[in-house]
């Protein structure tokens, strides 16, 4: 999958931990996993986040713009 012209970085189809921070978000805002699983493959645009090491990926959740950041790990 592209990312604009470029490929989507290879950790994008690594495995997914859930950080308590997310899982607390998860049960405030009402999503589960298989949601934050189906956002993030059908993320439509992929960019930096201000935080150096960490990702937003723009996707839809029930018809809402969403972006989820993602922090990959390269020693897990």
């Amino acid at each position: 999958m592209l990312v604009g012209r470029r490929r989507w970085p290879e950790w994008r189809d690594w495995g997914l931990e859930l950080s308590p921070h997310l899982l607390k978000r998860m049960g405030d805002r009402r999503f589960t996993e298989v949601d934050v699983r189906r956002m993030l493959h059908g993320a439509t645009r992929l960019r930096r986040d201000i935080e150096p090491g960490r990702w937003v990926a723009v996707t839809r959740h029930r018809r809402a713009r969403w972006e989820v950041i993602v922090e990959p790990d390269a020693d897990a």
